[in-house]
């Protein structure tokens, strides 16, 4: 391991010193190229000369030992541990760093809510789950964007779909896909009797032009007279759009703009989203049969989560994790819960990547 974060430390220093240079930014795209590896570096690398700080000091207390007295031996035992302790903590901490990340975790992302069983109660659940992401969204200074929307009665959502834009967005977002539940006493329950109900999550890597090659023949795009719940967006013109790929059989609308034009990018963005999540899926499986790590398998009809209002609580069911602070939660304070499964999902990881670290 070593060896290898030797390697990494000789090619941060080299691109420090190349993209410090005057020549650097001659080429644009080979400039940002090489600021994005020159990033990617750095955490390790801070972690490896801390590391190394480490090792130093401890070989330079392990000297002192042989001219101390007892009591500064004692001193420089108790220097020891400590180092040691750190030191094992940072190679933990190297370790991970070390792992294969997922291609996509800096993407921005695409997250599609609908209501499911419950009626009523799920469409005001999934608009529970909106507010939530666009909560979390601000307090991590990303930006959102509405690509689709359609309300309910009561204020309650059939489905929303949303971009949310940000450095690590996907890396954060990515463990939402999968059915959320909700236990709660609906407002129009005389009885006082909990109900259950639910609504589906998919987050997907937004793609980029680059990634996902549509051709034009594969699309069979349809315009139609916007509408919406109570007169919402009711529009004379045909300015809703709907595409579908042949191809695969996806169908994405988007109704929300009064232009055709700009109806029709919120769909493609969505469509492309899609197709690369679909061809990385079909790829996964191909590649291995056993990638379901231990946090899910990010399908959409994987039960995730339980958001039970009369005792406080939201309970994830992949890491067995209860959090006894709903209301907080639902007000976008969800990151002990998203460490909790980013840290799951790298031990699995690591303990499948031991032999290879």
């Amino acid at each position: 391991m070593l060896e290898r974060l030797k390697s990494i430390k000789a090619r941060y220093d080299e691109l420090t010193l190349f993209l410090s240079s005057p020549d650097a930014m001659s080429d644009q795209a080979r400039w940002r190229e090489l600021v994005k590896e020159h990033a990617s570096l750095e955490e390790i690398v801070a972690a490896y000369d801390a590391y190394m700080a480490a090792q130093t000091e401890l070989a330079g207390c392990k000297t002192m030992l042989h001219d101390a007295d007892a009591g500064m031996k004692e001193l420089i035992y108790a220097e020891i541990e400590e180092l040691t302790t750190k030191m094992e903590e940072l190679t933990d901490s190297l370790k991970l760093l070390l792992l294969p990340k997922d291609k996509n975790d800096d993407k921005n992302v695409i997250i599609e809510i609908r209501a499911g069983t419950g009626g009523e109660e799920a469409a005001l659940f999934g608009a529970d789950l909106l507010r939530m992401y666009q909560r979390y969204a601000e307090r991590h200074g990303f930006k959102y964007e509405f690509l689709s929307e359609s309300l309910a009665e009561m204020g309650g959502l059939k489905e929303a779909i949303l971009s949310v834009s940000g450095k690590g967005a996907y890396s954060r977002m990515k463990f939402e896909s999968g059915v959320h539940r909700v236990q709660r006493v609906p407002e129009t329950e005389s009885q006082g009797r909990i109900h259950t109900s639910a609504a589906t999550v998919a987050v997907m890597p937004e793609a980029e032009d680059v990634e996902v090659d549509i051709d034009p023949k594969d699309l069979q795009i349809d315009t139609y007279r916007s509408g919406g719940a109570g007169g919402q967006h009711v529009n004379k013109t045909e300015s809703a759009i709907r595409i579908t790929h042949l191809p695969t059989g996806l169908v994405v609308q988007c109704q929300d703009e009064r232009s055709q034009h700009k109806n029709r990018e919120k769909a493609m963005r969505v469509l492309k989203s899609r197709l690369m999540e679909l061809y990385q899926n079909k790829q996964a499986m191909e590649e291995s049969s056993s990638r379901k790590s231990m946090v899910g398998s990010g399908d959409r009809s994987e039960r995730i989560r339980t958001y039970n209002f009369p005792q406080g609580r939201v309970t994830d069911h992949r890491i067995n994790l209860t959090l006894y602070k709903l209301e907080a939660f639902l007000d976008g304070d969800m990151d002990e819960l998203l460490d909790a499964l980013s840290l799951a999902e790298r031990a699995a990881k690591l303990s499948g990547e031991t032999g290879q670290v």
